[in-house]
């Protein structure tokens, strides 16, 4: 079993940066895609952003690209989310996910095994 714990969130006004982490642990690891995802109140649950764990092509939504980046450090076992430029529209709780199937990028949120627990990003205006 894997577990994922995110950290990070916080409240920035418009145009702050913030940069969340998504520890992961667990007896073994064994994972190829990870991506980040979030939550409005009263949305549904959206990609944000995703990455290969081994060769560490990324792929973004567009609402984010230019803005996000994401990163992972495989020695550490941790994925992040470095967010720039933010705008009140990214307020949401995001969640960091794990996949135990895909080997490529993986946007749809069936192909995750794995989530976090969430933390709330809220920006303010």
């Amino acid at each position: 079993q894997v577990q994922l714990v995110e950290s990070g969130g916080g409240l920035v006004q418009a145009g702050g940066s913030l940069r969340l982490s998504c520890a992961a642990s667990g007896r073994t690891f064994s994972t190829y895609a990870m991506g980040w995802f979030r939550q409005a109140p009263g949305k549904e649950r959206e990609f944000v952003a995703a990455i290969t764990w081994i060769g560490g092509s990324a792929y973004y939504a567009d609402s984010v690209k230019g803005r996000f980046t994401i990163s992972r450090d495989i020695t550490k076992k941790t994925l992040y989310l470095e967010m720039n430029n933010l705008k009140p529209e990214d307020t949401a709780v995001y969640d960091c996910a794990g996949s135990a199937s895909v080997r490529g990028i993986a946007t749809m949120r069936t192909a995750y095994d794995y989530w976090g627990q969430g933390t709330q990003v809220t920006i303010s205006s």
